[in-house]
C-alpha cells in the first residue's frame, strides 16, 4: 500500500475541510460562497478519482487497447460543474440583492438589523 498513491484523495479531504471551514466559520456571504465552491470542488475530484485507470484509454473500440476508463464519473462532473457555476452566479445575485436591501453582507449585521423594532 503506498501511500502517495491516495494523494489525489488526501486532497479532496483537505479541499472538504477548508471548504466546510470557510462555510461555517465566515460571516461574510461571498466568503460563504467561495467556501462552498471549494467544498464543490472537493466532491468533483472525489468522484473522477476512481475513474481514471492508469495505462486505459477512453472507450473507444481499437486494437491493442484491452484496458478502458470509465468515461461515466467525468460526464457527472461536467454536468456537475455547471449546476455548480449555476449556482454560484445565483448566489452571488442573492447577495448583491441582500446589499442594496441592508447595505452590508455580513451575516451578524443583517440579522442584527432584522432584530431592530421598525
Amino acid at each position: 500500500m503506498n501511500p502517495a498513491g491516495y494523494l489525489n484523495y488526501w486532497i479532496a479531504i483537505l479541499l472538504l475541510i477548508v471548504g466546510l471551514y470557510i462555510l461555517i466559520a465566515r460571516g461574510n456571504l461571498v466568503k460563504k460562497l467561495i467556501g462552498l465552491s471549494i467544498f464543490q470542488t472537493s466532491v468533483y475530484l472525489i468522484y473522477i478519482a476512481p475513474g481514471k485507470i492508469i495505462g486505459a484509454t477512453a472507450p473507444i473500440v481499437a486494437e491493442g487497447f484491452k484496458l478502458y476508463s470509465n468515461p461515466l464519473p467525468h460526464v457527472l462532473i461536467l454536468t456537475a460543474i455547471v449546476v455548480g457555476v449555476a449556482t454560484l452566479a445565483l448566489g452571488l445575485a442573492i447577495v448583491v440583492r441582500i446589499n442594496e436591501v441592508y447595505g452590508t453582507i455580513e451575516e451578524d449585521q443583517i440579522h442584527a438589523q432584522d432584530q431592530e423594532p421598525e
